[in-house]
């Protein structure tokens, strides 16, 4: 997220609206209710607590060799009509979107 934080104007510039997700409990394992208060963001972040926004997307992972019970890093292109435009879905934890491809998709879905 900081990386994200760095990159808010060219974000902007480009018409993106910057939401994350977290399959995550409130006070679960990475306890993200505390990480916020130490690392405020100012991005929106939504807690799928139940899971259901990430299985909707179909980003869930119930078991993997380095996930239990979470998302897989994903990231999606939307539209101003709604439409996906654009989607990458990391094949591990530590596989994210190269922002710039992220930032480029967007310029071109506006």
């Amino acid at each position: 997220m900081a990386q994200f934080e760095s990159l808010k104007q060219q974000f902007a510039d480009a018409g993106v609206t910057v939401i994350f997700i977290a399959a995550e409990k409130r006070a679960g394992m990475f306890n993200p209710e505390r990480f916020f208060q130490k690392h405020p963001s100012s991005f929106p972040f939504l807690l799928d607590e139940d899971r259901k926004v990430t299985k909707a997307w179909g980003v869930y992972q119930r078991l993997g060799t380095d996930a239990i019970n979470i998302a897989r890093p994903a990231t999606f292109v939307v539209d101003a009509r709604g439409t996906v435009r654009w989607i990458y879905v990391g094949t591990s934890q530590l596989d994210r979107a190269p922002i710039e491809a992220a930032i480029g998709k967007a310029r071109e879905a506006k």
